[in-house]
């Protein structure tokens, strides 16, 4: 299930959208604004972004997106249909698309971007595991055998190949994969972590591949 950040602010059009996308077999992440957008940009595959918002416009909140992951693909909506601003939007965006639009239209837009973004595919090595990037297929060395992983299992994974070496708070993960405020004491983190060690370590005991950092959260070193 491939993932999408919608940022949109008109209700009636968001809940239309998210409606039809979500029919279509999408998991989307609704906001109404782009405040905050940097702790969902590890939940998204694609973002559909609208142009008109409240605080920053859409072309400011794009272009903070490219420059914290300039691999994730972008399509802007806009009521907007000048020449000028479409040239504005595609110095960054990778597609646009002018409102009104039909749904199969924007599936079909969206659907061109993921392939676009997923067909390249990078193979990394970590300790036994060789792990597909772009469709996060993660194969074990030993035996060549392909580590079949949950849903929350994969996007946590995938989380942590795209902050790879970098110290992750308890709230950055829980945030960017769950998408909502990380509240002290809950233990749900914790027990995917654990899950995830018992299929990807070979000693989930002494893990070598998710590292604990005392007191600050987990780190997932190259």
């Amino acid at each position: 299930m491939f993932r999408i950040l919608y940022i949109e602010d008109e209700k009636e059009i968001g809940q239309w959208v998210t409606k039809e996308l979500t029919e279509r077999g999408f998991e989307v992440r609704w906001l109404e604004s782009g405040e905050g957008v940097e702790k969902y940009i590890g939940f998204a595959d694609v973002v559909i972004l609208d142009v008109m918002l409240p605080g920053l416009d859409g072309f400011s909140i794009g272009k903070r997106i490219k420059r914290e992951n300039s691999e994730l693909p972008i399509l802007m909506l806009s009521a907007r249909t000048a020449v000028e601003d479409k040239i504005e939007g595609l110095n960054f965006a990778d597609d646009y698309l002018t409102k009104p639009f039909h749904p199969d239209e924007l599936v079909a837009r969206v659907e061109v971007l993921l392939r676009r973004y997923q067909k390249n595919d990078d193979v990394l090595e970590l300790q036994h595991l060789k792990i597909h990037t772009k469709e996060l297929r993660v194969i074990n060395s030993n035996d060549s055998e392909e580590i079949q992983l949950t849903g929350k299992q994969f996007y946590l994974f995938q989380y942590f190949i795209r902050h790879l070496n970098q110290i992750l708070t308890k709230e950055q993960l829980y945030e960017g994969v769950w998408g909502e405020a990380y509240i002290e004491g809950d233990k749900t983190l914790m027990v995917h972590v654990r899950y995830l060690r018992e299929k990807i370590e070979l000693n989930p005991a002494k893990p070598l591949i998710i590292e604990t950092i005392r007191g600050i959260g987990y780190r997932v070193k190259l």
